[in-house]
């Protein structure tokens, strides 16, 4: 009996294990502990090993390869078609073995340490800016039924709540006065978290070389740059740049049939964190596109001139994105326009 491939299904503590051998008969149905996990694997000879990208998968790749097994993550939704009847663990772990053997699969790419460590400090800084957008959102709600009524930039709330700390509003209550105290007390807090964390992303950026590459790209500054940076493991499983644009989900989504082809707005596929900061960066770009004559420039202002602002934004972001791609995957640095142009 030798097994050639190996479908695990992860868990909290239960895990269950699939194996087939070459000629995809299954000669191993096992479940195991969470602490014997690696003990089971250290005494299999080298094999394939597919796991669903969900949480603790980096982990168990890390620990998996490290014992010398190929390991490779595979996107739930695709092994969801090969869930034979009802859906349970030792279904779930066929449906990763059979899944994983399939030549046209595409798989998730591997993080390691240092990019999770980078992920985890973006994560906490977004769910942090989610907590001060909820808090202005309903406070400024809260001060419109007691006919205060602030703008939406974040910089006229935190004048207004000042002005109203300092007694310059009429008509409040007393209550309504000390919660808008703690709000503001409570904003501040969470603009000082905010600031410390983009500091440590400033480190992360300036002490990263690929962060430093591809941050020289208009359009991609610190957040962006080390957002991508911890996103992109294995550059190996896309094909070229084309092919990570479409993971981010920067490409038109496609209903096409009967040799008709029909495209809608971008997939919004991917992660949307990282898409957000690249399209919010291309539109930074375009901002200051006007009256510049280099051909990246010119080539923004003739599709401004055609098409809707949002779209030239994607646009943009598809062509930063396969820049991206190029650099990561070769070890180049950017070469802007300009300086092509002069050499």
């Amino acid at each position: 009996m030798k097994i050639v491939r190996i479908g695990l299904d992860l868990a909290k503590n239960v895990f269950e294990v699939h194996g087939v051998d070459a000629e995809d008969s299954a000669v191993l149905q096992k479940t195991l502990r969470r602490d014997v996990v690696p003990q089971f694997f250290s005494e299999l000879p080298p094999c394939l090993v597919g796991m669903e990208a969900c949480s603790g998968a980096h982990y168990w790749a890390r620990v998996l390869t490290d014992l010398g097994h190929d390991v490779r993550l595979i996107s739930p939704q695709f092994v969801t078609p090969y869930v034979k009847s009802n859906k349970n663990d030792r279904n779930d772990a066929e449906a990763i073995c059979e899944a994983v053997g399939r030549p046209s699969m595409r798989f998730v790419p591997q993080k390691t340490s240092e990019q999770l460590e980078i992920q985890a400090v973006h994560r906490i800084r977004q769910r942090l800016v989610s907590d001060r957008t909820r808090l202005v959102n309903q406070i400024r709600g809260l001060l419109a039924e007691h006919g205060v009524v602030i703008g939406r930039d974040i910089s006229r709330l935190r004048r207004g709540l000042q002005q109203i700390v300092d007694g310059a509003a009429d008509g409040l209550g007393e209550l309504i006065r000390d919660l808008v105290r703690d709000v503001h007390q409570e904003l501040e807090e969470l603009d000082q978290r905010i600031a410390t964390y983009n500091r440590r992303i400033r480190h992360l950026f300036r002490t990263n070389e690929d962060c430093q590459r591809i941050g020289k790209i208009e359009g991609i500054g610190p957040i962006t740059a080390t957002a991508l940076v911890a996103a992109v493991g294995d550059r190996s499983c896309f094909k070229n740049g084309r092919q990570f644009a479409a993971w981010l989900g920067l490409v038109p989504r496609q209903r096409s049939s009967g040799g008709k082809s029909r495209m809608f707005g971008i997939s919004k596929r991917g992660d949307r964190y990282l898409r957000t900061m690249m399209i919010h960066g291309a539109r930074a770009v375009l901002g200051k596109a006007g009256g510049k004559e280099d051909p990246r420039s010119q080539w923004i202002g003739r599709m401004r001139e055609r098409r809707h602002p949002n779209i030239v934004a994607v646009a943009l972001a598809n062509k930063n994105a396969r820049i991206v791609w190029s650099i990561l995957s070769r070890g180049e640095s950017y070469r802007s326009v300009e300086t092509v142009s002069q050499n």
